[in-house]
C-alpha cells in the first residue's frame, strides 16, 4: 500500500490555490500517513511570462509549514519538500545552480525534486516552444537538458516527472500539414501512421539511447526517479515516466523511486495510486521510497 504522497503543490506555487491545510485534510481523509510538500522554485524563470515568476519566500514557507506540522503531527506525518525548476542555458545555468545551492543549504528541505520546466528560455507549456522546435526535435531538447542538469546540479534526489513535456506535444491538424521553416518534414507524417508506429505521443526509441544515459547518471550518482502519477489526470495512457523508460530504469537496477501526484488541488491527491502500485509491481519493483533530511526511506508496496 502506498502511504506517502511525495509531489504535491499548495498556493506557494503560482499554478495552485490551494491551501497547504486543505492538502493536509486531504491526504488525512484519504488515509494517507506522509504528505510531502513540494512548492515550485524555478529561479529565473522568464520574464516574458510575467506576472508568473514560480518563485516563493522561503522564510514564510518554512513558518506555515512547520506550523502545520505541529498541527497535524497526530494525525499525519508532514515533510517539507521543494520542486527546483533546474536550467541548462549558459550563464542561467550558473546563476540558478549557484542560487538552488545556498538555498539548500540555508533551509532544511526534507526533499528535493529537481525537474525542467524551461527550455531555450521557454516554456514549453506554451504554444511559442513548438514553433521552433519540431516534436522530436523539442523532445530531444528536454531529454539532452535532463543529462546535462544531472551533471550540474548536485543538491536534488529524484529528477522529477521524465517525459512531462508529452503532455503539449502539439496536434497535427490533418495528413496534409506543410512544415513550416522551422519545421522538418518528418514531423509531420500523418497522425495515424503516426499512431501505429509509436502511439499517441512519441516514440520511446527515439530516445532510448539518451534516455539510459540520463537513468545511468542518476543511479550512478546515487539519486533516482519518480512515478508522477500526473500522466494518467491529463489522459495519457501511462504515468510520467512512461513504462519503457520504468522498466529500463528497473534493468539497469535503479532501486530509488518515489510516488508522487503532483496534485495542485486537494482532489487530485493520490491520483491512481492503486494503478501505480500494480504498475510497479508488475515491473518487479517491491519498495518504493520516501525522504526525511534527505535520507532516503525504503517503504513496501
Amino acid at each position: 500500500m502506498i502511504i506517502a504522497d511525495y509531489h504535491t503543490h499548495t498556493a506557494f506555487s503560482d499554478d495552485s490555490k490551494a491551501p497547504p491545510k486543505a492538502m493536509a485534510d486531504q491526504a488525512v481523509a484519504l488515509g494517507l500517513k506522509m504528505l510531502c510538500i513540494t512548492d515550485h522554485m524555478d529561479y529565473l524563470y522568464p520574464k516574458k511570462y510575467a506576472p508568473t515568476s514560480f518563485v516563493f519566500d522561503p522564510d514564510i514557507y518554512f513558518t506555515e509549514l512547520t506550523a502545520l506540522k505541529e498541527i497535524y503531527k497526530d494525525r499525519l506525518e508532514l515533510l517539507i519538500g521543494i520542486e527546483l525548476g533546474l536550467r541548462n542555458e549558459p550563464g542561467t545555468r550558473e546563476a540558478c545552480a549557484e542560487y538552488y545551492r545556498k538555498l539548500c543549504a540555508d533551509y532544511p528541505f526534507d526533499f528535493v525534486i529537481g525537474s525542467t520546466h524551461v527550455l531555450n528560455d521557454l516554456d514549453p507549456y506554451y504554444p511559442e516552444y513548438w514553433e521552433t522546435h519540431s516534436k522530436k526535435a523539442g523532445m530531444r531538447v528536454y531529454f539532452e537538458s535532463i543529462l546535462e542538469n544531472i551533471g550540474t546540479y548536485d543538491m536534488f534526489q529524484i529528477y522529477g516527472h521524465l517525459d512531462y513535456l508529452v503532455r503539449y506535444l502539439p496536434k497535427e491538424s490533418s495528413a496534409n500539414a506543410s512544415p513550416s521553416a522551422t519545421q522538418p518534414a518528418s514531423a509531420f507524417v500523418p497522425s495515424d501512421t503516426r499512431d501505429r508506429i509509436c502511439g499517441k505521443d512519441y516514440c520511446f526509441s527515439d530516445y532510448k539511447e539518451l534516455i539510459a544515459e540520463i537513468l545511468k547518471k542518476l543511479i550512478a550518482s546515487g539519486r533516482g526517479i519518480e512515478l508522477n502519477t500526473s500522466g494518467y489526470k491529463y489522459g495519457l495512457p501511462f504515468a510520467h515516466p512512461r513504462t519503457q523508460i520504468l522498466k529500463l530504469y528497473r534493468e539497469l537496477h535503479g532501486e530509488i523511486i518515489t510516488i508522487g501526484s503532483d496534485a495542485h488541488t486537494p482532489n487530485h491527491m493520490a491520483y491512481d495510486f492503486l494503478r501505480a502500485r500494480d504498475l510497479l509491481f508488475s515491473l518487479g519493483f517491491s519498495y518504493y521510497t520516501v525522504y526525511r533530511g534527505r535520507k532516503a526511506v525504503f517503504l513496501p508496496l
